[in-house]
């Protein structure tokens, strides 16, 4: 019988200026992650490979201040796109170790008014592309993978390089003139930090075909800011000692859970709930910065279609609770600015065992 789908799903921040235009609260950095584990993975002793291509869509346009929906008009609403493709590439080695690394490229667009001439104005676009933040994790099977057909549960831990650029620029219109200056950091490929990542990964079989799976993952950014400024903006002095002048590098942090089903050894069915976000404290280091803390909740349904070499998959999480919290520098000055979020995000693509 085919093993469940182990899912690593990796979210990282979206940081955001003082006054926040729209900000998406999931950034496309790094998507899902996907590992199909046959029995024969589970219980080999020789290193096979696997090679994923994962495909992320999300589109904000949604302005949350807490759990209140701002209900914004459609000329103000700042629209961010967001299309990645990460190739994921896993060995699978003995006695339950396994390796992944992760390389994410971006392309994102921003449509707005408000960050241009302001709002009522024309709308502009700014567009980013390019190397996002390549992730390498190492992963234990903790119970024997020979043994343990019914239930297993899997240790990750890693890093999140900072190859993604997270300055790239482009042009805003301010009052009939062009400013060159980075993008917003909502479609910025990178964040500029190095990040320490933990997983921990489990499914257990309730019955032969139905099984249930869990998926923790939380990335730890030491580093309090990338040094860099979005779009040429005047900050206050009262600002700038409240450090929202610069780009945050914050911690991020999921959590999945759910019911699968196996109607067919080639077929498998899940539904479950996604609860992913960013802190407004960092576990480690400084949490000063422009960044969009919050929470986001979903129903995630997903099926997965194998063959004895190749795999495709499709999830579509429903965003259906998200609150968007105060910043650090934010409660400061007194202040509670708005964050973007959509109403659900699409990921697809296939898996190669070779």
């Amino acid at each position: 019988m085919k093993k469940l789908l182990l899912f690593i799903t990796c979210i990282l921040l979206i940081p955001s200026k003082h006054e926040a235009q729209g900000c998406a609260g999931i950034k496309n950095i790094s998507e899902l992650s996907q590992t199909q584990f046959l029995q024969s993975d589970l219980g080999s002793t020789t290193s096979s490979l696997n090679v994923g291509i994962n495909n992320r869509y999300f589109k904000s346009f949604r302005n949350f201040r807490g759990k209140t929906d701002l209900e914004t008009p459609r000329r103000n609403q700042a629209i961010n796109k967001n299309f990645t493709t990460e190739i994921v590439i896993n060995f699978l080695m003995n006695k339950g170790w396994s390796m992944a690394l992760a390389v994410p490229i971006s392309a994102n667009v921003r449509e707005a008014s408000g960050e241009h001439s302001g709002p009522d104005t024309e709308r502009f676009k700014t567009r980013a592309y390019g190397l996002g933040d390549i992730r390498l994790v190492l992963s234990k099977w903790m119970l024997n993978p020979a043994k343990s057909s019914k239930g297993n549960f899997q240790l990750g831990f890693g890093l999140k390089f900072p190859t993604g650029d997270f300055a790239q620029k482009d042009y805003f219109h301010r009052n009939g003139s062009l400013v060159l200056a980075a993008v917003n950091p909502g479609i910025q490929p990178g964040d500029g930090g190095l990040g320490l990542i933990g997983e921990l990964n489990a499914y257990y079989y309730i019955a032969p075909k139905i099984g249930l799976y869990s998926n923790l993952f939380y990335m730890a950014n030491p580093r309090e800011n990338n040094g860099e400024s979005w779009g040429a903006f005047t900050y206050t002095e009262e600002q700038l000692q409240a450090g929202i002048d610069l780009m945050s590098v914050a911690d991020a942090f999921a959590l999945r859970g759910g019911l699968y089903y196996e109607p067919l050894s080639s077929l498998t069915l899940s539904a479950g709930l996604r609860f992913e976000g960013v802190p407004v404290h960092d576990l480690i280091g400084g949490s000063k910065g422009g960044r969009r803390p919050g929470s986001y909740l979903s129903f995630e349904p997903g099926v997965i279609f194998r063959t004895s070499k190749i795999s495709f998959y499709g999830y579509a999480p429903i965003i259906f609770s998200r609150e968007i919290k105060q910043t650090v520098g934010g409660k400061e000055l007194g202040v509670h600015s708005p964050g973007g979020s959509a109403d659900y995000q699409f990921f697809f693509g296939v898996l190669f065992k070779l």
